[in-house]
């Protein structure tokens, strides 16, 4: 039983961690990258639906993405929901593809980046330290109810809180990359 809880708590910091992942590779270090447009959801025929979904997405330069979409009709549709990102995106429309030009990033944009990537990783510390509060409240009650001994779920504490200490080290670390990434010119 105190394993089970020890297994969902390690579960839970690895889901975090990859969601952390995720909004990092959102955002833009300097070079083209298709998970850029991962959050983009463009009207198709009155559905919000995700843009790798409905077009080809590449990166054929550092600073370019194309992206063609499958039904030429659409292309209207997917050219205003990129301009309407708050990604700062100015695609041109050519032909059936859709460019989109990185210009590079100035520092004070670089900065402002950072600062998200921050916020990100906060985010993310914030879920794991609910998902330890959330695993030492189920120790408590497992304790209370008899089901283990006070010595048992002492050491299964400790062992929620180193958990907790590597997954938070670890979001440190994930931040602290991104971090270089995005300074680096």
């Amino acid at each position: 039983m105190l394993e089970d809880i020890h297994k969902e708590l390690f579960g839970a910091i690895g889901r975090a961690h990859d969601a952390l992942r995720r909004d990092l590779a959102k955002l833009r270090a300097g070079r083209a990258n298709p998970n850029l447009l991962e959050s983009i959801r463009v009207d198709y025929y009155g559905t919000p639906t995700s843009l790798s979904k409905m077009a080809n997405i590449n990166v054929p330069e550092p600073r370019l993405i194309t992206v063609k979409p499958w039904d030429k009709t659409q292309l209207k549709a997917v050219d205003k929901a990129l301009r309407e990102s708050d990604l700062g995106l100015n695609p041109q429309v050519d032909g059936d593809l859709i460019r989109i030009p990185l210009p590079p990033l100035t520092e004070e944009r670089r900065k402002e980046f950072v600062k998200i990537a921050k916020k990100y990783g906060e985010e993310c510390k914030v879920t794991i330290r609910k998902a330890r509060h959330d695993a030492l409240d189920m120790l408590n009650e497992i304790e209370n109810e008899g089901g283990a001994s006070s010595d048992d779920v002492d050491r299964a504490k400790k062992k929620a809180e180193e958990t907790v200490s590597d997954g938070v080290k670890q979001v440190d670390a994930l931040v602290a990359t991104k971090e270089k990434d995005i300074l680096e010119i």
